[in-house]
């Protein structure tokens, strides 16, 4: 009896130690979350192919100084800053959402056809009506986006659509809507040329009118979101389980369509395609948060905007006085993360 007590103060001393590590690893996480975007703000502030001092920077953002460096920071990269922190946190939501959803630790928000469908129209508006600028692009591209995430819907059941379901209509979509694509551009040059500009995904030359344009999809995306936390965190438990905790699966599946829609739809229409931003950031917080939904999403948006943000900088820095799109360097990052996925012996279960 004795041995048995001992075992059991024992079990329960463990499983008392076990949530105060993981609480003490999520709240490190949170501090060097929030140490890492400053420093990824700054960075993306001060650095470039004319490299502003930090103090110069200060002085233009909190004394309104003008001058040509200060012209540098406030017209162009605070912009392209702000762009950067919303899409990134837009891009890692959506992802965050995509593999809580589907189950799939290796799905992308790009598997619902949103970013295929915001191109499909951008390149439609291109060709057929003539827009020229990246303000015009933005709400074509939202309903390509948008379009193309009801039709994955309808094609994977609505409110009765499976995981698997879903991503195979979206990966049909994306391929229908691939061909249509480069079959325009074969037939319109300047379309091709145009659409190169944007497609390759960029925070270069992205006004601060576009986010506020794009801001109340980002804003309701997120909220949404948050709010599915919770019911999809109860899903992992099996659709039988979450129906006895009082969730509705078929109208957790559509919602979350909804927020990756609006997410990444409005991402992409301010930046072009971004890949692998969804993909990279909730396999690198998971350390911190483990398999807990609220958590993982709070942390994806904290963490992708770093992520983003430190590509923007590395893509301006490393050929002066050009420069590397975004989207180029989070596809090498993206790649790299792949190879690593395939050399593991297991991928992680969601």
């Amino acid at each position: 009896m004795t041995a048995l007590a001992a075992d059991s103060a024992a079990g329960t001393g463990s499983s008392a130690r076990a949530p105060d590590s993981g609480s003490a690893r999520g709240g490190a996480g949170l501090v060097l979350g929030v140490v890492l975007l400053f420093g990824s703000v700054a960075l993306s502030l001060c650095a470039g192919a004319e490299a502003v001092p930090p103090g110069t920077v200060w002085d233009a953002l909190v004394h309104g100084t003008r001058g040509e460096e200060a012209a540098i920071v406030q017209d162009m990269r605070l912009p392209r800053t702000l762009i950067g922190v919303a899409v990134g946190a837009a891009l890692g939501l959506a992802g965050a959402v995509m593999q809580s959803l589907t189950r799939n630790p290796l799905a992308d928000p790009g598997l619902l056809g949103v970013n295929a469908g915001a191109s499909a129209a951008v390149v439609t508006a291109i060709s057929l009506f003539g827009v020229e600028s990246f303000g015009g692009y933005l709400w074509f591209a939202v309903a390509g986006a948008g379009i193309a995430s009801v039709v994955v819907s309808a094609l994977g059941g609505s409110g009765a659509a499976t995981p698997v379901r879903l991503a195979l209509a979206g990966t049909a979509v994306s391929a229908a809507l691939s061909g249509y694509i480069n079959g325009l551009q074969l037939l319109d040059t300047h379309a091709l040329d145009r659409l190169r500009n944007w497609d390759v995904g960029s925070l270069a030359g992205r006004s601060g009118d576009l986010l506020a344009q794009a801001a109340p999809l980002l804003v309701a995306g997120a909220f949404l979101a948050f709010a599915l936390a919770r019911p999809l965190n109860v899903m992992a438990f099996g659709e039988d389980s979450a129906r006895a905790l009082g969730t509705n699966p078929g109208r957790t599946r559509v919602l979350s369509v909804v927020s990756v829609t609006l997410l990444c739809g409005g991402a992409t229409a301010v930046c072009g395609p971004i890949g692998f931003v969804g993909l990279m950031v909730p396999h690198a917080v998971r350390f911190f948060t483990g398999p807990h939904t609220p958590r993982l999403f709070a942390y994806c948006a904290l963490y992708a905007p770093v992520l983003l943000l430190v590509s923007d900088v590395v893509g301006r820095v490393v050929a002066p006085p050009s420069e590397i799109q975004v989207g180029i360097i989070t596809a090498l990052l993206g790649g790299l993360l792949f190879i690593h996925l395939v050399r593991r012996r297991k991928v992680a279960q969601l």
